[in-house]
């Protein structure tokens, strides 16, 4: 598509008599904002440029004008990073064990909008020609809370990784534990630390990729206990939020708290990596794994 079609769908104003129209069409202030085909275009969350969809798909989501960091969902991740997926798990489904009102509503919701069952994708892939298990967590299904669904899920893909010696990836994205589960979502903290603890025992990979946003009982868990921590570039990744932080102890926190950059220097994270070099760099340190283990 050239520059002038590209006018063309990105201005349009309503056509009036000296148009060549019948009828004169209603006064009204000309608008200001451009008007986006869907698909065609996106507009970024940070800086508002209008990028084309194809450009920043081949930027793997990053914005080319700011370098603003677009959230992507559980599968676009996996894309990105895999040359094979095959899907485990997926007919896993939550529930409204505990009877919270408007809960089964938002599931249903969800499910229709997202096309997903849980806030969670689980399965066999390849990258860089080595087979693993991966995990990928899904934003907009409630902000990858953890609930019972995504807790099983994630539980029995390091089992399964154990059961066929296979390291695992983890794209981490949680808002933390899922109110609507209480008590039954912050004890997937403990069965998910089990498992990936039998995962370490038997002397087998875990890397994990904490994006934004990686909080609450997620941190407090797996996301924290891989062998190789990554971190995308300006993630939010901590337990309790930087502004219930300042409220609580009523002191103003140091700039960019919590962000990636900021826990590296604290060593909390090992490396932060572009989204466009991560396969690369996952698939060297799987490389090294395997030959280590093959040694």
């Amino acid at each position: 598509m050239n520059f002038e079609d590209l006018k063309k769908f990105f201005f349009k104003k309503p056509k009036n008599a000296l148009e060549g129209t019948d009828e004169a069409a209603p006064q009204e202030a000309p608008s200001t904002e451009a008007v986006i085909p869907e698909k065609l275009a996106e507009k970024c969350e940070k800086c508002g440029k209008i990028i084309l969809s194809d450009e920043m798909r081949e930027n793997c989501g990053v914005c080319p004008k700011c370098g603003y960091y677009k959230k992507l969902n559980a599968r676009e991740r996996i894309e990105i990073c895999a040359e094979q997926f095959e899907e485990l798990f997926g007919e896993e489904t939550s529930e409204n064990i505990l009877d919270f009102p408007g809960y089964d509503e938002k599931l249903a919701a969800l499910r229709e909008k997202t096309g997903e069952r849980d806030g969670a994708v689980c399965g066999r892939a390849t990258i860089g020609g080595v087979e693993c298990a991966v995990f990928s967590m899904d934003y907009r299904f409630m902000m990858g809370s953890m609930g019972h669904t995504v807790g099983e899920k994630i539980t029995k893909t390091f089992e399964y990784a154990t059961e066929n010696r296979l390291p695992v990836v983890g794209f981490v994205l949680s808002g933390g534990a899922r109110m609507q589960e209480g008590i039954v979502s912050l004890m997937q903290m403990a069965k998910t630390s089990a498992a990936v603890a039998k995962h370490s025992e038997a002397g087998l990979l875990y890397i994990s990729v904490l994006t934004d946003p990686t909080t609450g009982g997620v941190s407090a868990s797996f996301a924290f206990e891989s062998d190789v921590i990554m971190a995308e570039k300006g993630a939010l990744i901590g337990f309790a939020g930087p502004r219930v932080i300042e409220q609580t102890i009523r002191q103003k926190l140091p700039e960019g708290f919590q962000r990636a950059e900021f826990l590296q220097k604290k060593g909390f994270v090992d490396l932060i990596v572009e989204r466009k070099e991560m396969k690369e760099k996952l698939a060297s340190l799987l490389k090294i794994h395997c030959m280590e283990a093959d040694a």
